[in-house]
C-alpha cells in the first residue's frame, strides 16, 4: 500500500511538471511579434514601422474601443488584450479604405479580408503564424506615452503564415465584385494586373508588397496547408459570399458573387435556315413554282394551238359578222349589249375626251393668255425658293419627329446633355518599325511590345498630341483652344481636358515616358513596367513597381485600354498594333455659338491633320463635322456629273423631238426650240414644287433635289414625245384647222397622260405617309412635281406646241423663226422608229412561237427574284457615303479593323423612381439585398452572353457607388461639424465628421431625406488616394437632381464591338428587347440610348416600311387606273401586275449587284414604282381603246403607236443620262443612283415594250362594246370610217 501511494506521488509530480511545462510553451507561443509604431517608413511617407515587441498582449485602452469594434468586431471580447495600439488601428483603417469602398459591397468578401489584416496587426497569437525576419535598430521610442527604455527596434520584415484553405475562400468571395465607376472587377484595381491574371496568392502578395505604395514595410506571405517550420497557419473562419453573416449583411449580389446567380445564362441558339432537303427552302418553292407554271403554261398554249387549228375564231367574231347587231358593219349596232360598266366607262372617257379637245384647242388659239399666266403663276409659286432650307442634319434626314429614337434622344440632350462630339485619331506604323522584346528585371517571361509601343514612337505619336491639343482656330474674332471646348469632367478643379489616350498613363509628359529607375548597372522598371501595369488597373494612381507613377490620366479619370489600343487579341494590351487617341469635345443644344467654336476648332483639326507627315506613323482621323463635310463636298463634287448627265438628255430631247422629211427642211422639221421649252417647263415643274413646300416650311434634302429633277424629267419627257409625235404621225382632217387637230390629239393622248401622272401623283402622295423623313419629303415633292408638270403640258407646252406647228407649216427656221424657207411640200413620211415597231418589232415579239418564250423568261426572272428577296441587305454602309477619295473611308477601314469597344449605351431611367426608398433602391443597384431583375442585375447578365446581347460590360452605377461612398466605415463622406458643409477625405481637420455613426441604423442604407441630402456631396466629391468612390468625374452628368428627389439619371455600359449595319441593327434591338424586359420588372420606364440608334432604327421596321410603301403605292394606282381607263378592272390589275413584277425584279438586281434597302434604296423603289406608270399605262390605254379584230394585232397596234414614243422618250432619254452618273466618285452615286437607275429603266423598258404587249396578247381585257359603237357614231361619215371597217 505504501508503494503504491509513493508511486502514485511520483507520477503526481511527474504530471504536474509535464502540464506546467506545456501551459509554459502554450503561454510563450502567444506572445506579440510588435506593439506600437516606430520609425517613418522610407518607402511610405507618412506611415511608420511597427516596434517589435515579443511580451504578452496588452490591454486597449478604451479610446481605441470604438475603433476595434469598427475594423476588428471579433478581437473586441474580454479585456481586449491585442499586439496593437490605437495608432496601428488608426493606421489600419487608412491602410484599408481603397480596399473598402471598392469591397465592402460584398460583405462576407470584406470580413475575410479585415480578418486577414486585423489577425496580421491585432491578434493576441501572433508569434503562433508571424515571424520577425529583419529588424532595424530604433531608439528612444515612446509606446502608449510609455517611454521604452534601451534601444527599440523596428520590425522591418515579416513572415505571415497563412492556411492555403483560408487563402482560397477569401478570393473565392472577392473574385466576382465589381467596382461600377469603372465598369471592370475591383480586383483589377486591387491587385495590380488584370483581374483575369489575377489568383488568391499573387492578390495577397501584391498587398503586402511594400512596392504598392500602401505598405510601409515587407510582409511575406507563406502559403501552406499545416504547421509550417514551427507556424501554425493563420486560419481564421471564412465566409463565403453567398452566406448570411453574423451582423445580419445578407449574400452578396448575383454581380458579386456568381454562386448567387444559379445556371449561368445561355444564349438562345440561332434559328436554324430555312431549308427544304438540305437547300434554301425560298429557293426550292420558287424552283417548283416555275417548273409547275411552265408545265401549266405551255399545256395551256398547246391546247389553245391545237384548238385553233380545229376551229379558228376571232374574239371579234360577233361584232365583226355584219349579221349581228353589235357588229360594226351591221347596220343596227346601237350597243345595246353593253354592260354598265363598259358604258360608263365609255361616258367617262368621252367626258374626258370631249374635255381636253376643248381644252386643247382653247390653248392654241390663246397662246398669249395661256404661256403668260402660266409664267406668272410659275414665277409666284417658284418665289418660294428665297425661304428654301437645306436639311443636312443626319438625325433630320433619317429619323423622324415622333420616332421612338428620336423622341429619347431627345429627352435625354434635354436631361443630360447631348452626346459630346468627337475627334479620334487611329495611329499605326509604318512596316519599316519593328517589335520590340522587354526583358522584366525581377523575372517572368519576356514580353513582346508591338512597334507602335516602342518608346521613340510613343514620343513621336505624344508629339502629334501635344500638337493637337495645341491647335488654336478662330471664330467670329476670337481664339478658340481645344481647352474652350473639350470635356473636362473635374472642373473647376481640374480643367485638363479628357484625352483617351496610353500616352495619359505617363501624364502625357514626355519626362514621364523617359522615366526609369534601376542602379549603374541595370533598369529595373521603366516605362514597359508602368504600361503593363496601368492595363490592368487604369485607375490606379500608384503603381506597384519603382516609378510609383500613377495611370490615372490628368483630366482625373482612367484611360481604359480597350478604348485607347487597338488590334490585339484578348487581353494582349502589348501585342497593340494601333493607338487611338481620343479628344471628347463638349456639344450643346441650342447653343450655336459654343457649337460654332467646336466646329471651328475641328476645322481647324482637319486641315491641321491633313497637312501632317511622319515617315514612321500612317494616321487616320475623324472629326465630328467629318461626316457633314464630306457629304457635302460630294454633293459639290457630284454637279459636274449631274450637269453633264441632264446636258446630255436635254440635247437629245432636243433633237430626238423633230422628224425630219428632207435634208432641205432639217432646220424647220427640228424642234429644238420646243424641247427646250419642254425641258424649262419640266424644270419649271420642279421649281413649283420646291417653291410651295418651301412658303410651307418644308426642309429640302440632298435626295430632294438630285433625285426629283431625274423623276419628273422622266415622266415630262414622256408625254412630250407622246403628244409631238402623234401630232407628227397624224393627218388633219378636210375642213379641219390646227386648233381642232391639236385640240383633238389632245383628247386622244391626255387621258393617257392624266392616267400615268394621276396614278405616280396620288402614288407619290401615299409615299408621304411613310415614317421616315427622307422617304416622306421626296413623296411630298416628287407628287407635286409631278403634277404641276402635267398642267404645264396640258396647257403651256400645248400652246408651245400650236405655235410651233404654225411655224412649220409656214416653212421658218427652228430657233431664227423670222427666216422663212422657199414655199415646198415634202410627202410625210413615218419616223424611222416608229416603221422599226411598226414593221419588225411589234410582229416578232407577238409571233406565235416568239410569246411564249417571253412569258418563260420574265415569269423566270420573277421567280428568281422572289427567292432573294428576303436576301437583300439591310442598312447603309456609312463608307458608302462618302467620296472615293475621303480621308474619312480610311478612318472608317481602321475602325472596324482595329477597335475592341463599341459605342456607350445609356440605360436612362425617366423621372418618377423614387430612389429614396428601399424598394426604389432594390430595382436598379446591383449590390447586397438588390433584387435578381434589377436593373443593374439585368444588365450584368446580359453582358455574361455578350456575343448575343451585344452589351460588354457591367453598367457603371452610381447609386452602387454612392451606398459604399456614404458607409461609416468609409472616409469619403464626412462634413464640417461647424457648417455641415462638405469635407473631402483628403482635408485633415478635427471638425471633419463622418456623415453616419457606426450603429446598425448608420450602417444601412440611406433613406429618405438622408438620401437625398448626402447625394449632392457624392456628385460633387472628386476622387483621391483616399476616396476614390467621388461621384464628381463619373456621374456629375448621370444624375439630373430636382427639387425634392432623383429626376431622370443612366448607367453606362458599351456595346461590343460593332463593324457593320447588321451589327448596328442588332445591337439597337438588343438594347431595347433589354429594356423593354428592365421596365416590365421596375414597372417604371427605362429605355437605351446610343448615338447611333437614331439613325438605325429605320431599319428595324425598314421591310415593313418598304411593303406598306410600295404595297399602298400599288393601290392608289390600280383605284387610278381603274377609274381613268373607263373602269375596266382587268386593264387595271394588269398595269399592276406589271409594275408589281417590276419592283420585285428591282429587289433581285439589288441582291444581284449588292445594293441595300435604306431609305435611299426605299425613295429609289418608290421612284421606280411612279416611273414604271410610264413605261405600262400608255401601252395598255393604247390597247383598251385599240378597235383591231384580235388580242394579239390590238396589242401589235398599242405597241407600235405607244411603244415607239415610249421608247424614244423616257427610255432612251434616261439611258444617256444614267450612264454619266457611272463616272461620278461618289459610291452612294455609283451604287444607289447609277446601278439602281439603270435597273428601273432596263425593267421597265423590258417588262412595258416585251412582256406587257405579250401578256396583253394572251390575257388583255375584252373589247368595250360601248367604245366600239361610240367610235363607229363619231367616225361615222368621216375619212376615218373605213379604218374601222377590216
Amino acid at each position: 500500500m505504501g508503494i503504491l501511494t509513493e508511486r502514485s506521488r511520483g507520477f503526481l509530480l511527474l504530471t504536474l511538471i509535464f502540464l506546467t511545462e506545456t501551459h509554459y510553451q502554450w503561454v510563450e507561443a502567444q506572445h506579440c511579434v510588435w506593439y506600437g509604431e516606430c520609425g517613418d517608413s522610407p518607402t511610405v511617407p507618412g506611415k511608420k514601422y511597427n516596434c517589435n515587441y515579443t511580451g504578452p498582449p496588452k490591454p486597449l485602452p478604451s479610446e481605441g474601443a470604438e475603433l476595434l469594434d469598427e475594423l476588428c468586431p471579433g478581437l473586441n471580447y474580454g479585456d481586449r488584450d491585442l499586439c496593437c495600439d490605437v495608432n496601428q488601428l488608426r493606421t489600419l483603417k487608412g491602410s484599408l479604405q481603397l480596399p473598402l469602398q471598392f469591397l465592402s459591397r460584398c460583405p462576407a468578401c470584406f470580413l475575410n479580408l479585415m480578418n486577414l489584416f486585423c489577425e496580421l496587426t491585432c491578434s493576441p497569437r501572433q508569434s503562433l503564424f508571424m515571424n520577425a525576419t529583419e529588424l532595424k535598430p530604433y531608439e528612444d521610442v515612446a509606446v502608449e506615452g510609455v517611454r521604452l527604455l534601451g534601444n527599440a527596434t523596428n520590425v522591418v520584415t515579416v513572415q505571415y503564415y497563412i492556411e492555403n484553405k483560408f487563402v482560397n475562400a477569401m478570393y473565392n468571395a472577392c473574385k466576382d465584385v465589381q467596382a461600377p465607376s469603372t465598369n471592370v472587377q475591383a480586383l483589377s484595381l486591387l491587385c495590380g494586373k488584370a483581374a483575369s491574371l489575377c489568383n488568391a496568392t499573387n492578390w495577397i502578395q501584391y498587398m503586402f508588397n511594400i512596392d504598392n505604395g500602401q505598405s510601409p514595410f515587407d510582409i511575406t506571405p507563406i502559403f501552406s496547408d499545416g504547421p509550417t517550420a514551427g507556424y501554425t497557419p493563420m486560419d481564421n473562419q471564412t465566409w463565403a459570399c453567398s452566406d448570411t453573416l453574423e451582423d445580419g449583411s445578407g449574400p452578396c449580389s448575383c454581380q458579386d458573387c456568381t454562386p448567387v446567380c444559379g445556371p449561368a445564362p445561355v444564349p438562345p441558339a440561332p434559328p436554324a435556315p430555312w431549308t427544304i432537303l438540305g437547300l434554301d427552302a425560298m429557293v426550292v418553292i420558287m424552283w417548283v413554282s416555275y417548273v409547275a407554271f411552265l408545265l401549266v403554261f405551255v399545256g395551256g398554249v398547246l391546247s389553245a394551238w391545237c384548238y385553233r387549228r380545229r376551229r379558228i375564231m376571232s374574239e371579234y367574231g360577233p361584232i365583226l359578222d355584219s349579221n349581228n347587231p353589235m357588229s360594226l358593219n351591221g347596220e343596227s349596232s346601237d350597243g345595246a349589249d353593253a354592260t354598265c360598266c363598259e358604258r360608263l366607262g365609255e361616258r367617262f372617257e368621252g367626258t374626258l375626251r370631249r374635255l381636253f379637245t376643248a381644252w386643247g384647242s382653247f390653248c392654241v388659239r390663246q397662246p398669249a393668255l395661256v404661256v403668260l399666266t402660266t409664267v406668272a403663276l410659275v414665277a409666284a409659286a417658284s418665289a418660294g425658293l428665297v425661304y428654301m432650307r437645306v436639311t443636312t442634319d443626319p438625325v433630320d434626314l433619317w429619323a423622324a419627329d415622333g420616332s421612338r429614337a428620336r423622341q429619347e434622344k431627345d429627352y435625354f440632350d434635354r436631361h443630360f446633355g447631348p452626346f459630346f462630339r468627337t475627334e479620334q485619331m487611329i495611329i499605326t506604323t509604318t512596316p519599316s518599325v519593328n517589335s520590340t522584346i522587354y526583358e522584366p528585371y525581377f523575372g517572368g517571361p519576356n514580353v513582346t511590345f508591338g512597334p507602335i509601343l516602342g518608346k521613340d514612337i510613343l514620343h513621336q505619336v505624344l508629339d502629334l498630341q501635344l500638337q493637337v491639343e495645341a491647335l488654336v482656330a478662330t471664330y467670329e474674332g476670337q481664339n478658340v483652344t481645344l481647352k474652350d471646348i473639350c470635356l473636362s469632367p473635374l472642373a473647376p478643379y481640374n480643367n485638363n481636358c479628357t484625352v483617351l489616350s496610353v500616352l495619359n498613363y505617363f501624364q502625357n509628359s514626355h519626362e514621364q515616358l523617359d522615366r526609369q529607375v534601376g542602379d549603374y548597372f541595370y533598369i529595373w522598371d521603366d516605362y514597359h513596367s508602368h504600361f503593363l501595369y496601368c492595363v490592368s488597373a487604369p485607375a490606379s494612381l500608384n503603381d506597384t513597381t519603382y516609378l510609383h507613377d500613377p495611370c490615372m490620366g490628368t483630366f482625373g479619370g482612367p484611360v481604359f485600354p480597350w478604348l485607347a489600343l487597338g488590334g490585339y487579341n484578348g487581353t494582349d494590351y502589348n501585342n497593340a498594333t494601333a493607338l487611338v487617341i481620343t479628344f471628347p469635345v463638349n456639344n450643346y443644344l441650342n447653343d450655336k455659338t459654343r457649337v460654332g467654336k467646336a466646329k471651328a476648332w475641328e476645322e481647324e483639326f482637319i486641315r491641321f491633320m491633313k497637312s501632317y507627315n511622319n515617315s514612321n506613323l500612317t494616321v487616320s482621323f475623324s472629326s465630328e463635322r467629318s461626316i457633314e463635310d464630306e457629304i457635302n463636298r460630294e454633293s459639290e463634287n457630284d454637279v459636274s456629273t449631274i450637269l453633264v448627265s441632264y446636258i446630255i438628255m436635254f440635247v437629245y430631247i432636243s433633237l430626238a423631238l423633230g422628224h425630219i422629211q428632207s435634208f432641205r427642211r432639217l432646220l424647220v422639221d427640228s424642234k429644238v426650240s420646243l424641247g427646250i421649252a419642254g425641258i424649262l417647263i419640266v424644270l419649271s415643274s420642279v421649281a413649283c414644287s420646291l417653291g410651295i413646300f418651301s412658303y410651307a416650311g418644308v426642309p429640302l434634302t440632298l435626295i430632294v433635289i438630285e433625285v426629283i429633277p431625274f423623276l419628273v424629267l422622266a415622266v415630262g419627257v414622256d408625254n412630250i414625245f407622246i403628244i409631238v409625235q402623234t401630232l407628227q404621225r397624224d393627218e388633219r382632217m378636210p375642213q379641219e384647222e390646227l386648233h381642232q387637230q391639236i385640240g383633238r390629239i389632245l383628247g386622244d393622248v391626255a387621258p393617257s397622260m392624266l392616267l400615268s401622272s394621276v396614278s405616280e401623283t396620288v402614288a407619290f402622295f401615299l409615299g408621304a405617309l411613310s415614317n421616315m423623313p427622307a422617304v416622306r419629303t421626296f413623296s411630298l415633292f416628287a407628287g407635286l412635281a409631278v403634277l404641276i408638270d402635267f398642267l404645264l403640258q396640258i396647257s403651256c407646252f400645248v400652246s408651245l406646241l400650236g405655235l410651233d406647228a404654225k411655224r412649220q407649216e409656214n416653212n421658218r427656221l427652228d430657233i431664227l423663226c423670222c427666216v422663212k424657207l422657199a414655199d415646198g411640200q415634202e410627202a410625210k413620211t413615218d419616223g424611222f422608229l416608229f416603221r422599226f415597231f411598226k414593221k419588225l418589232y411589234a410582229p416578232f415579239i407577238l409571233q406565235e412561237w416568239v410569246r411564249p418564250i417571253v412569258v418563260a423568261v420574265f415569269v423566270g426572272m420573277l421567280s428568281f427574284s422572289v427567292a432573294v428577296v428576303d436576301k437583300v441587305d439591310v442598312g447603309l454602309d456609312q463608307k458608302l457615303s462618302m467620296p472615293d477619295d475621303s480621308y474619312v473611308l480610311q478612318y472608317f477601314k481602321n475602325l472596324s479593323t482595329y477597335l475592341h469597344t463599341g459605342p456607350p449605351v445609356y440605360f436612362v431611367v425617366e423621372d418618377g423612381l423614387n430612389y429614396s426608398s428601399p424598394e426604389g433602391q432594390n430595382a436598379v443597384c446591383g449590390g447586397v439585398g438588390c433584387r435578381n431583375d434589377s436593373l443593374v442585375q439585368q444588365v450584368y447578365s446580359a453582358s455574361l452572353i455578350s456575343q448575343y446581347t451585344t452589351i460588354a460590360y457591367t453598367p457603371s452605377s452610381w447609386l452602387d457607388d454612392y451606398f459604399d461612398w456614404i458607409k461609416p466605415r468609409s472616409s469619403c463622406c464626412r462634413y464640417y461639424n461647424t457648417t455641415g458643409a462638405f469635407c473631402n477625405a483628403s482635408v485633415v481637420d478635427p471638425s471633419c465628421v463622418h456623415c453616419r455613426a457606426l450603429t446598425p441604423a448608420g450602417k444601412q442604407r440611406p433613406t429618405g431625406e438622408d438620401f437625398m441630402h448626402y447625394l449632392p456631396m457624392f456628385l460633387s466629391d472628386n476622387p483621391n488616394t483616399k476616396c476614390g468612390k467621388g461621384g464628381h468625374a463619373a456621374y456629375s452628368s448621370a444624375v439630373v437632381l430636382g427639387d425634392t428627389g432623383v429626376g431622370s439619371s443612366y448607367f453606362m455600359t458599351f456595346h461590343t464591338i460593332l463593324k457593320d449595319s447588321p451589327d448596328y441593327i442588332d445591337a439597337l434591338k438588343m438594347a431595347r428587347v433589354l429594356a423593354d424586359n428592365i421596365t416590365l420588372a421596375l414597372g417604371h420606364k427605362v429605355f437605351p440610348y446610343s448615338i447611333f440608334y437614331v439613325f438605325y432604327e429605320q431599319y428595324l421596321t425598314i421591310a415593313y416600311d418598304t411593303a406598306l410603301n410600295l404595297g399602298v403605292s400599288l393601290g392608289a394606282i390600280f383605284v387610278v387606273s381603274t377609274v381613268l381607263l373607263g373602269f375596266e378592272v382587268w386593264a387595271a390589275a394588269l398595269v399592276s401586275l406589271t409594275i408589281a413584277m417590276i419592283l420585285v425584279n428591282m429587289f433581285g438586281v439589288m441582291w444581284l449587284w449588292g445594293i441595300s434597302l435604306n431609305a435611299v434604296s426605299l425613295v429609289n423603289l418608290v421612284m421606280s414604282c411612279g416611273i414604271s406608270v410610264e413605261f405600262c399605262s400608255h401601252i395598255v390605254r393604247a390597247f383598251s381603246v385599240s378597235m383591231k379584230g384580235s388580242r394579239v394585232e390590238r396589242a401589235e397596234e398599242a405597241l407600235a403607236h405607244m411603244g415607239s414614243s415610249v421608247f424614244s422618250g423616257i427610255t432612251l432619254t434616261k439611258f444617256g443620262g444614267i450612264l454619266i452618273l457611272a463616272l461620278s466618285k461618289s459610291q452612294i452615286f455609283q451604287i444607289f443612283y447609277f446601278r439602281m437607275y439603270l435597273a428601273m429603266v432596263l425593267l421597265g423598258a423590258t417588262h412595258g415594250l416585251i412582256f406587257l404587249p405579250v401578256l396583253l396578247s394572251y390575257i388583255g381585257p375584252s373589247v368595250n362594246k360601248a367604245k366600239v359603237f361610240a367610235a363607229k357614231q363619231r367616225y361615222a361619215n368621216t375619212e376615218r370610217e373605213p379604218l374601222l371597217n377590216y
